[in-house]
């Protein structure tokens, strides 16, 4: 039994060997670089992998929740893609935190990244914001401003007040290279004066739940700011002004077709005493003498 030790050691240091000579090792440390949740309902986290030590190389994800003894594996490694796990609602849970780690494993050998702590509350990063529309206004003394407004995400139940949303805007003219960024706080509208006329404009929109992370910026929307904005509102009145000058013209015209001058519509005749057994030739002969 003594003798077959020394045997089996060096057939373990043998193959060893030649296993290295062949560039065979055991796997790299793997890495846990992200663990996302968009609504605190459900979470992904993903790893990079590190080296496979020139052998076919398993990778499994473990977890276990502060406080509990229990260790489970990844309950779904196929939804979010290669290299993640993906934890539906069923084993979700806020207020826990979650201790995760990722086990490299081959024929020399296995590893295990660094533990990472999370807890969904914190991870959010949501989808951004939709339906993103744009308009241009005008104010009562003229001055021109772009309407920018939109939606919150769809998955995101902001009326409840699971969530308070806070939203940032970023615009630039088609031919600028950096953006002009504004942070609108919770609201889902916002103004933007001083634009340049005959410019066309991009922007986007993103958000950020009061817990968690900066969702990427969303599809980009473009307007042109016309040149002519305010000569188009000048020229509209124009023409009501004309127009009205025209049937005041019309009305006058058909007063005169009916034989009356201006100032007998404005100043009519006085009409005569009309009492009865009055003799107004007599009083015109009483006058004479």
């Amino acid at each position: 039994m003594k003798e077959s030790m020394p045997s089996a050691l060096a057939f373990i240091l043998l193959f060893l060997n030649i296993s290295l000579l062949n560039g065979q090792s055991p796997p790299g440390k793997p890495e846990i670089y992200k663990c996302r949740s968009p609504d605190k309902e459900t979470f992904t986290c993903w790893w990079n992998p590190g080296t496979d030590g020139g052998l076919p190389t398993n990778y499994s994800l473990t977890y276990s929740k502060e406080g509990e003894k229990t260790t489970h594996e990844c309950p779904d490694y196929e939804t979010s893609g290669p290299n993640s796990c993906f934890f539906s609602k069923q084993y979700t849970s806020i207020w826990k935190i979650y201790v995760i780690t990722v086990i490299a494993t081959n024929q020399m050998g296995s590893s295990a990244s660094d533990p990472l702590y999370v807890d969904v509350t914190y991870i959010v990063e949501p989808e951004p914001p939709r339906n993103l529309t744009l308009e241009v206004k005008q104010l009562k003394d003229k001055k021109t401003y772009l309407w920018i407004k939109w939606s919150p995400p769809t998955i995101t139940d902001v009326k409840t007040g699971w969530f308070t949303m806070e939203y940032e805007i970023r615009l630039k003219s088609e031919e600028a290279d950096e953006w002009e960024v504004h942070f609108t706080g919770q609201q889902t509208h916002f103004k933007v004066f001083d634009l340049y006329p005959g410019q066309k404009y991009i922007v986007q929109t993103r958000c950020k739940p009061d817990h968690g992370y900066w969702s990427r910026w969303g599809q980009e929307n473009s307007i042109e700011i016309p040149n002519d904005f305010t000569l188009k509102n000048t020229t509209m009145w124009i023409i009501v002004a004309v127009l009205s000058a025209v049937i005041c013209l019309i009305m006058v015209w058909a007063v005169a077709l009916k034989g009356y001058s201006m100032m007998t519509c404005i100043f009519p005749p006085v009409p005569g005493p009309k009492i009865k057994g009055f003799d107004t030739h007599l009083l015109e002969t009483l006058a004479d003498e």
